[in-house]
């Protein structure tokens, strides 16, 4: 159903094709405001002040206009391949409502409409309506048959419910004329009523050449689905991204695993809130200079009343520095336009981009849809009115992902530090080969969420010479998969009371199939890799980190050369210090391995700070008292490589703008340049 983009709390709005590309490409934006557009120029935003730039702004002939958006997903089958069929007779499939007020459409073809009001069940045929005051079970598979001879129509309607049977005829003396016209699951065929919150399954026609079925595939699919049964293949679309690999009426509990039982995940699952890639027509487009350097860059829009960045990554092609800095693209686009709903949260500041969100119904993967089923693909065609510079993350009341690293990336330029820069897509993409001679990657902030071609790149860099540095916290956590403009999370029920809990049945990913949840579920992330993961989670005051005994031995000492105090890290734009947000610990048991150096830790938390969920403590509740803690860890690996976590998601906060220097400037400084000074592999 569309709807003009609300613009009460950013009059400007948008997003890039791509995201990120290299130096010698173009960059097209596509945008939407209320306001008179004045000018758009290209900032740079990782130097130490915003950096405008005269790079040529091509207009393509499009205003940028006020925009509309598409919110719920369905399925159709087109007139034109209707009119492929033979004497459609009839029409079944399998439907398992959620949660659905007021109006909704649950088919439409022709002259029939099945609709429901508040739950109850409504039909009209050639203009006649029942209201028939059936409420229509949720929660459970219906079996949905409409069938047409001899100038009647038949409705039958059969639950799977053996407890509480559900069963419905109905009949019109009148036929069912599917032609001309749509037919469509889920929504009206003007598309101007919410759509359904359901799963769809098993659909099919009956036709005079015999019975065309559609199945939904476990792996989500590039295009339109092509039907079985006859020779006429008539193509079923699904409208506005749904899921897929969803459990059907067939799933008997019997496997959590599509790819061994895929006739259990044949459905798909439609949202009345979901919203694929957009389609809005480029206003201006950029071809970046075949001599840009790498970094973080946006169009800066212009209007009346202010203006507003809309961000891209130009990445390196080759290198030109022995540092790479990993720009965290999934972390940003799984946090992008979350909701953090009142009732939930409560917000220490405001941030328009989280108003924009609410505004515009507006989902990021850590949200729930409507139907309190958990959003799970999302695509980087849209606004990420979130991802800006001058952000600030309402749950904590200070900046959060991009803007840390951001701050971290302008003290590398003002400490004379060279790197380059790719995005963790890259590196999906390309493997360890995207890595190729550089001495080590540097992480952003909070690097949570990567695939597992991603954290493989990673560990083989490691496993052949390369060092890490790992400079946040809760990174190398969640697992995603990517297709196209889409990344996918599914969150495991671990994850419960941290944010939406989805179901161990359905936990695969659709992209690729694999199981979803934690990376450390599927023996890789974060403690086999870094030694540490998640121990504590606050939006209260962070704490500094203190030396370790383990910190002097010759192999780590160096780290702290210029800093004379035992204690660091007391101050910083991330919570007032550099231990704090979200902090990480090690743990022997899930898989620190035994050559982790433990150089610092941040203690004193406050009350408000968590613990994570997914640990066990064989001590109990002393134990885990104890560990209320953040440790700062060095492993030098047998490769020649090393891997220095910071273990804080504020630590990059805490290092100095501009001229100054403290002591975490000074730790990171001396990594850095130690890194860098490394002898080639």
């Amino acid at each position: 159903m569309k709807r003009p983009v609300d613009h009460g709390a950013m009059a400007v709005s948008g997003y890039t094709v791509p995201w990120h590309t290299a130096a010698g490409t173009s960059v097209a934006l596509h945008v939407s405001s209320s306001q008179q557009v004045r000018d758009i120029r290209i900032v740079r935003l990782d130097t130490p002040g915003a950096e405008p730039l005269n790079w040529r702004v091509e207009p393509t002939g499009n205003a940028v206009p006020h925009r509309d958006f598409d919110h719920g997903s369905f399925l159709r089958v087109a007139a034109t391949e209707l009119a492929k069929a033979t004497e459609i007779g009839g029409v079944a499939f399998e439907v398992y409502l959620t949660r659905n007020d007021g109006a909704r459409v649950l088919f439409e073809s022709g002259n029939l409409r099945l609709g429901l009001q508040d739950g109850r069940l409504t039909s009209g045929l050639d203009g006649k309506s029942l209201d028939s005051g059936v409420a229509l079970p949720a929660n459970t598979w219906l079996k949905v048959e409409i069938s047409s001879n001899d100038g009647a129509t038949v409705l039958r309607i059969d639950s799977d419910d053996l407890l509480s049977p559900f069963h419905l005829d109905h009949g019109f003396d009148l036929p069912w004329r599917p032609l001309p016209g749509d037919m469509v699951f889920g929504t009206s065929m003007a598309n101007d009523v919410r759509s359904l919150n359901a799963k769809f399954s098993a659909i099919s026609l009956q036709t005079a050449a015999g019975r065309v079925a559609w199945t939904f595939p476990t792996l989500l699919p590039s295009g339109p689905l092509a039907s079985t049964g006859t020779d006429r293949v008539l193509f079923l679309e699904t409208i506005n991204q749904p899921a897929f690999c969803m459990t059907s009426r067939r799933w008997d509990g019997s496997s959590f695993d599509p790819r061994l039982v895929p006739s259990h995940y044949d459905a798909v699952h439609c949202h009345d809130d979901d919203m694929g890639a957009l389609q809005w027509p480029a206003s201006c487009q950029l071809q970046v200079p075949a001599a840009a350097p790498p970094g973080v860059y946006a169009f800066e829009v212009g209007h009346d009343q202010g203006s507003e960045r809309i961000v891209f990554f130009i990445t390196s092609s080759a290198r030109r520095a022995p540092l790479v800095f990993l720009v965290p693209t999934a972390t940003y686009l799984a946090y992008a336009d979350e909701f953090l709903p009142a009732h939930l949260y409560e917000w220490r500041c405001e941030d328009r981009g989280h108003r924009f969100a609410i505004d515009n119904n507006l989902k990021s993967l850590y949200d729930y849809h409507n139907d309190l089923s958990g959003v799970s693909i999302c695509a980087t065609r849209k606004p990420k009115a979130t991802l800006r510079d001058d952000y600030n993350y309402p749950l904590c009341g200070c900046p959060h992902n991009l803007p840390v690293d951001l701050h971290f990336l302008r003290f590398c330029h003002s400490n004379g530090i060279a790197f380059d820069l790719i995005t963790d897509r890259d590196l999906h993409e390309r493997g360890l080969a995207g890595l190729q001679d550089y001495q080590a990657v540097i992480t952003g902030s909070h690097p949570e969420y990567m695939s597992v071609e991603m954290e493989h790149a990673l560990r083989q860099f490691a496993a052949a010479g390369g060092s890490i540095a790992y400079l946040g916290g809760n990174g190398f956590a969640g697992k995603v998969a990517f297709h196209d403009d889409l990344m996918e999370l599914r969150r495991s029920p671990l994850e419960a009371g941290r944010t939406w809990d989805g179901a161990i049945a359905e936990q695969s990913l659709s992209i690729t199939n694999q199981p979803g949840g934690y990376l450390r579920a599927s023996g890789r992330g974060e403690f086999s890799l870094t030694g540490v993961a998640i121990s504590l989670m606050g939006f209260d005051g962070a704490r500094p980190f203190t030396r370790t005994p383990e910190s002097r031995q010759p192999s780590a000492a160096w780290l702290f050369d210029g800093v004379t105090s035992e204690t660091f890290g007391d101050d910083g734009i991330v919570l007032g210090g550099a231990a704090g947000y979200e902090v990480d610990a090690t743990d022997p048991h899930l898989g620190t391995s035994p050559e982790t150096m433990v150089i610092a830790r941040a203690t004193g938390f406050p009350d408000s700070f968590v613990h994570d969920a997914t640990r066990w403590y064989e001590g109990g509740d002393s134990e885990r008292d104890g560990r209320r803690c953040a440790e700062m860890t060095l492993r030098h690996l047998p490769s020649g490589g090393l891997i220095f976590c910071a273990s804080s998601v504020a630590w990059c906060g805490a290092l100095p703008a501009g001229d100054a220097m403290n002591d975490v400037g000074r730790i990171t400084k001396n990594l850095l340049a130690h890194l860098a000074a490394k002898t080639s592999r």
